[in-house]
């Protein structure tokens, strides 16, 4: 590989980390000026319909099978019903680096749904360390949030939906991993997008939690805008990007800088509190979900093939 691929990965990394670490403080944003679900879905629908346009106008690619729409069709629910359109309405209720931390834990839950459901043996006693490490972290930066200074209202119900998000990624990542499908992954995740926005928008409608567009403030236009150009259509494509020339334990490093860039960005733009205290502990957890994805990936290394 060229030393500049290799720089153009480095970049694309970059971008990655830092615009979707910023993306939690633009939901925030959002959700201050209108319901959460009915913003999801707008932004949903927008990036999604934008990607799969793209495919069948310019790609020409064919319409998904009816296999393949049905697949879709779950991993859309679990990945932008489940996990963004509550992590989202988490964010009525929890501060935003809470909210991205919960969500950096999929991993661990990964490891423990196919340790104890599908009997993988890819485990270590590093791994638990890492699970115990993961969950001291968040515990230390809920109990600061939690029990040291003002309480937001319905801080407990944020963070149960915090955590059911994390758990719908969870089981997204375990359907996408089962069941492979041959569509390119961008125009699946287009598709995603869109079943989603339409689930959202029913929920949405539904609850009664819909204002008309006209009614829609211009700061949460800018939020949405931020998060369909920057947050799904720019980093998506930065992502695959690095994925295509960057390692593997390089590419995912992603995941480790975007709690703590969400943390900043909400100190900075929204006054939201941060302490050592609350820095330790995102540490803490991350710390811990860097061993679990690295006990996982060495234990693979030294399997013996049958």
């Amino acid at each position: 590989m060229s030393n500049n691929s290799r720089a153009g990965g480095y970049i694309a990394l970059a971008t990655t980390s830092i615009v979707w670490g910023t993306t939690w403080v633009s939901s925030k944003v959002g959700v201050m000026y209108m319901p959460a679900f009915q913003m999801a879905a707008i932004r949903q629908c927008t990036a999604g319909a934008c990607i799969v346009l793209f495919f069948v106008l310019f790609k020409k690619l064919p319409l998904p099978t009816a296999r393949q729409f049905g697949l879709l069709a779950i991993i859309g629910l679990l990945m932008f019903v489940g996990n963004n359109g509550l992590s989202t309405w988490s964010l009525k209720y929890i501060p935003t680096g809470l909210s991205a931390l919960i969500g950096a834990l999929y991993p661990l839950v990964v490891v423990l749904i196919e340790l104890f459901l599908f009997k993988e043996k890819n485990t270590s006693l590093l791994t638990f360390a890492g699970l115990v490490l993961g969950i001291c972290g968040v515990f230390i930066v809920f109990y600061e949030n939690a029990f040291h200074g003002a309480r937001p209202p319905g801080f407990f119900l944020g963070v149960v939906l915090a955590l059911i998000a994390m758990l719908s990624w969870s089981a997204g990542t375990l359907v996408i991993a089962r069941n492979k499908s041959n569509i390119d992954p961008y125009y699946a995740l287009g598709w995603q997008m869109l079943i989603g926005s339409v689930v959202l928008y029913a929920i949405a409608a539904g609850s009664g939690e819909v204002v008309t567009v006209s009614k829609i403030p211009y700061q949460a236009w800018l939020a949405i805008g931020y998060l369909v150009v920057a947050g799904s259509l720019i980093t998506f494509a930065a992502f695959v990007y690095s994925m295509k020339k960057l390692p593997a334990a390089l590419f995912s490093l992603y995941a480790y800088f975007n709690p703590l860039v969400a943390m900043v960005t909400a100190a900075i733009l929204l006054h939201e509190k941060l302490n050592s205290n609350i820095l330790w502990g995102a540490l803490v957890t991350l710390l811990g979900v860097f061993l679990v994805n690295y006990s996982i990936y060495r234990n693979r290394l030294f399997i013996k093939p049958g």
